[in-house]
């Protein structure tokens, strides 16, 4: 964990994971919809992609909004300033495919961007915070709906029911099948890059909302910094844990996040993935300042 939030840490704390990334690099994060204000900035990132030589990858929408199609969604990345840090590509531009899934409870497969295959290492760049449905949206949330398709999207949001854009969203009350299905499909893309991924939370501009969300609440938490690991659960237990320690103050108030992660069940997406072996809930918090 590193306090410090600038272009240089993130390069810091990704060094000290000491797994090179090699070959042909993705680098996952959320384009953020238009509005919306919150998303991981191309001046903090940019540093770390050039680094690399990294493809910023992303996935189209699942539903109305600025990122819905590919023509859309390459015209919000524009005004959000991502072309000029790096290439991005929109995976699912051409098509998507199906990846297996260890985890067979709800899902079958995950249905993920065609564009994945050209891929060898991928830097999963989180922006943790809340979400509407989820609860919370760290980097088991960045691997499973960010790397899905739009189909792949509406196969989770419905625990594995549909696959159609449209029909999925009468079939989301399944939250907790939701949530199972999420760390299902993270494990899944795990699996298909062969491990050849590392993970990455950066705790800055903290909503309540997500980054797809065009109308985002206003952070109530100071900025608490950047934390990686190999280890999905490890990194998303110990941004939660942090989000619990905020001391109440003027400065912050982590109640509204807190109520919205409870009532949205968000920490069983955390659970379940230990559950099913995809990483671990206990860690070492170790300081790089």
């Amino acid at each position: 964990m590193t306090k410090e939030i600038t272009p240089e840490s993130l390069i810091k704390i990704y060094e000290k994971l000491g797994k090179p990334a090699t070959g042909r690099v993705g680098v996952k994060i959320s384009t953020g919809e238009l509005g919306g204000h919150n998303y991981l900035k191309p001046e903090l990132i940019g540093k770390l992609v050039k680094l690399v030589n990294g493809t910023i990858i992303e996935c189209n929408t699942a539903y109305e909004g600025s990122r819905i199609t590919t023509e859309a969604h390459k015209d919000t990345i524009r005004q959000h300033g991502f072309y000029d840090i790096a290439d991005v590509d929109i995976m699912d531009e051409e098509g998507d495919f199906q990846i297996p899934v260890r985890d067979k409870k709800h899902i079958q497969y995950d249905i993920v961007g065609n564009h994945l295959k050209n891929y060898d290492f991928i830097i999963n760049l989180a922006h943790f915070k809340g979400h509407l449905m989820a609860g919370l949206g760290g980097v088991l949330k960045n691997q499973s709906i960010g790397v899905a398709s739009s189909a792949g999207k509406a196969y989770i949001h419905s625990a594995g029911l549909t696959s159609d854009v449209v029909e999925c969203w009468e079939h989301v009350d399944d939250q907790d099948g939701f949530l199972e299905s999420m760390a299902a499909a993270a494990q899944g893309v795990h699996d298909y890059m062969k491990g050849n991924i590392v993970y990455i939370d950066v705790l800055n501009n903290i909503s309540i909302d997500c980054d797809c969300d065009s109308n985002p609440h206003d952070p109530t938490i100071e900025d608490i910094g950047i934390l990686a690991s190999l280890d999905p659960v490890a990194v998303d237990q110990a941004s939660v844990d942090l989000i619990w320690q905020v001391h109440h103050d003027e400065h912050n108030d982590a109640e509204p996040l807190k109520e919205r992660i409870e009532q949205r069940h968000g920490k069983h997406t955390i659970d379940y993935a230990a559950e099913i072996g995809f990483g671990s809930q206990d860690y070492e918090l170790v300081s790089i300042d």
